[in-house]
């Protein structure tokens, strides 16, 4: 498909403009399949979750809908929205999530999981907060989508740089009353997908243990 401008760039992909109503993400890497992704989502916007509208997609390429506002993460900066909405708004989303029924498994303690829910994969829309980039997309147990959620923060929290505190106090409020849905199994193996992640630097591996003594003080 022929692209328009760069409308911005991610670990793996880049998002171009296609018109008023539609941008193209194009995987640079080749590692995930925008076609699985793209029936979860319709699979999740079906029963009611906020998800882009998807038009097409190929392994590589991924057409969806064109969102209006700033990710969560870009709100912070412009002190549109706090450290403890983003918490309280994150784990709405993961709740909201977890109550859509698996689409392939049968279990009623599976499933659709995220695996990547961050300040910087939520986009904050005139209709609302709108969940975005669902490569890692899986079914499972949700404890294990809680504690993916929590490490992503407690690994900016205990990193010392600018967002540090804000990532800390986003994890406090997120795990507010919701410390049961984090289970020791799921922070276990989010840890471990985390190290196994090839787009983590050297530093953000080495910051895994810390993170996870982090989540484990407050979930535990």
């Amino acid at each position: 498909m022929r692209t328009g401008r760069l409308l911005g760039s991610g670990r793996s992909a880049d998002v171009y403009e296609v018109d008023e109503t539609w941008v193209l993400r194009r995987d640079r890497e080749g590692r995930g399949d925008a076609t699985a992704e793209a029936t979860v989502m319709e699979h999740v916007r079906r029963h009611g979750y906020p998800v882009p509208a998807v038009r097409a997609a190929t392994r590589g390429d991924l057409v969806m809908e064109r969102l209006t506002g700033p990710t969560m993460l870009e709100a912070f900066g412009t002190g549109l929205f706090s450290a403890e909405e983003a918490g309280l708004t994150l784990a709405r989303l993961l709740r909201r999530l977890h109550a859509v029924p698996a689409r392939l498994s049968a279990d009623p303690a599976v499933r659709v999981l995220h695996l990547d829910l961050h300040p910087d994969n939520v986009m904050l829309t005139p209709d609302g907060p709108k969940v975005i980039d669902w490569t890692d997309t899986e079914e499972g147990p949700p404890g294990l989508d809680w504690a993916m959620s929590a490490v992503i923060l407690a690994q900016v929290a205990v990193g010392g740089e600018t967002r540090a505190g804000v990532a800390a106090e986003t994890l406090a409020a997120m795990l507010d009353a919701n410390t049961d849905h984090v289970t020791r199994d799921g922070l276990t193996e989010a840890v471990r997908r985390r190290a196994a992640n090839p787009t983590m630097s050297v530093r953000e591996v080495r910051l895994l243990g810390d993170a996870e003594e982090l989540v484990r003080s407050q979930a535990f």
